[in-house]
């Protein structure tokens, strides 16, 4: 593993969690090869707390997607132990973990299997053997919070590729899981619906909703996410807050990442003594704006 930045952040924001909470899902030793060849998790360690919002970062073949199947009970681990509110999950409760983990896939099409809108959203709180009251109940909430309550008799294939992913997430919210997963959520969306995606998740973590989200967009998840995830060659290599991972020059080389905008603009003005050497990095436009009036 010498060739593995390891990493060395001071991660004083999961400190905190520590000190308040019990995770919601804990991870230890995790290990993942396909066909008994290719290593996709090799060791993986991690505790998610309730209501953070958590951007996983790394590039193609880093594990990300593995570790999500793992943690949401689609791939079942070669090694190591997956803990849900301090349950061991195992064969026998197994189907607590795929309940209450949620994940959103990137391809809409590979999610949506049923014929009209209402029946998609249906089908993961029918599988749970509610009763039918509840069950309407919950679709009719997820189509309004994703304001799709127009499209519930529409047959979902012919919806475009914004629609289909609220789609996809209305499944989710109406199957009420504890932590919801988001798989590259805005690849082939255009600029339009990737920005109405970002403000529902945006909603939904002022909402104190539990979530991960993997993404190449730096820029985005450097403005959205309290904590930042970075794996590399199926091992975690950094977990801290957004601001103390990309400061970290050796863990964006080692993962193929590049430094948020908002970072490179920050870095130019100090050079320039246009702002005071420090740590007040802009995260987006408007705190670039509130930052520019106040000098």
């Amino acid at each position: 593993d010498s060739h593995i930045c390891r990493w060395r952040a001071t991660n004083e924001y999961q400190e905190m969690f520590m000190q308040e909470k019990e995770p919601i899902l804990k991870v230890e030793d995790l290990h993942f090869t396909y066909n008994g060849e290719k290593t996709a998790l090799n060791g993986v360690d991690l505790n998610i707390y309730k209501g953070e919002k958590i951007a996983v970062l790394g590039s193609n073949g880093a594990g990300k997607s593995t570790f999500f199947l793992n943690i949401n009970g689609v791939l079942k681990s070669h090694h190591g132990d997956i803990y849900y509110r301090g349950e061991k999950i195992t064969k026998k409760n197994l189907n607590d973990l795929r309940k209450n983990v949620g994940i959103v896939f990137q391809d809409a099409d590979n999610q949506i299997i049923a014929s009209t809108v209402m029946a998609e959203v249906s089908f993961g709180p029918m599988n749970l053997k509610l009763p039918k009251k509840e069950v309407i109940s919950r679709v009719d909430k997820a189509l309004e919070y994703m304001n799709i309550s127009e499209f519930k008799d529409r047959p979902p294939h012919y919806l475009s590729g914004g629609e289909k992913k609220r789609v996809s997430i209305a499944d989710i919210i109406a199957m009420e899981s504890e932590v919801i997963i988001f798989d590259e959520p805005t690849a082939a969306l255009d600029p339009l619906n990737a920005a109405m995606l970002e403000e529902v998740l945006q909603k939904m973590g002022d909402e104190g909703r539990t979530m991960l989200i993997s993404t190449h967009d730096v820029d985005f998840a450097y403005r959205w996410a309290e904590r930042v995830i970075v794996f590399c060659h199926g091992k975690i290599i950094a977990d801290d807050t957004p601001l103390a991972v990309f400061k970290q020059e050796d863990i964006l080389k080692q993962a193929n990442l590049k430094h948020p905008m908002m970072f490179d603009v920050y870095d130019i003005l100090k050079e320039k003594g246009i702002v005071p050497d420090g740590d007040v990095y802009p995260k987006n436009i408007a705190e670039f704006q509130a930052m520019v009036k106040g000098l």
